[in-house]
């Protein structure tokens, strides 16, 4: 593979043999590599490379993980993906709500981490069309040809752009597929784990807080009110 065609990723990492294992085996997958110990190294090679992911362990020195985060969020729409030593940890919650898209529990097999950066990747290529999987709003997606109006909330199907009361509303990839998703079904209860199989384009189970985390920072972006919770069945677009 061309040097140059190769995805670059960004690894942020302060343990030693973690940090250069993980690389190592990104690299035989055909990944360019950026590794770093801290997170200001990570920040200036972050600024520097400009990847197309980041992978960010919580909990490094000098600018932990989630701060990381979000210097990247404020500067960048790219891909970030947290490490945390602890499924159940507050931290996954702090990254989620600092604007990374997915996290991977350690320890995890190098296969796992392929294919969730492998997945997030391809949701992101597709973000502004109709994607692998040919989910339903994904579909709906490539027949709307036009604005979807929602009170004084606006869809640019086309153009990938979202407004509130004629104020442009900045969305990540992820938020903007989510919206895509409610949108394309107003008014119908959408589970976490479809949203899970088609916004995370997990083909297992998954960890819920993923939604419901980006459920609520969309919700901070386009009206409190806009997405409803249907308790123990998952959440819906009021039309």
């Amino acid at each position: 593979m061309a040097e140059q065609s190769k995805t670059r990723v960004l690894f942020v990492e302060d343990d030693d043999v973690i940090r250069e294992a993980t690389q190592l085996a990104l690299e035989r997958d055909g990944f360019h590599v950026t590794a770093m110990p801290d997170g200001l190294s990570g920040l200036e090679a972050f600024r520097a490379d400009q990847p197309d992911i980041a992978l960010l362990d919580v909990m490094v020195p000098g600018l932990d993980g989630v701060s990381l985060c979000r210097r990247i969020r404020d500067e960048s729409t790219v891909p970030v993906i947290m490490l945390s030593a602890r499924a159940d940890s507050i931290d996954v919650v702090l990254g989620l709500e600092a604007g990374a898209d997915d996290y991977v529990t350690k320890p995890f097999d190098g296969a796992v981490l392929v294919a969730r950066i492998r997945a997030v990747l391809r949701r992101f290529g597709h973000a502004g069309g109709p994607g692998a999987g040919g989910s339903p709003g994904e579909e709906a997606l490539g027949a709307s040809n036009g604005v979807l109006s929602f009170g004084d909330l606006e869809i640019d199907t086309e153009g990938m752009e979202v407004r509130k009361a004629g104020e442009h509303v900045a969305l990540t990839p992820t938020e903007m597929r989510l919206l895509l998703e409610f949108s394309h079904a107003p008014g119908t209860v959408l589970s976490r784990d479809k949203l899970l199989e088609r916004v995370w384009d997990y083909g297992w189970g998954g960890d819920t807080r993923v939604v419901d985390v980006h459920v609520q920072r969309l919700r901070t972006k386009i009206g409190q009110d806009r997405i409803e919770t249907v308790r123990g069945f998952g959440y819906k677009l009021k039309g």
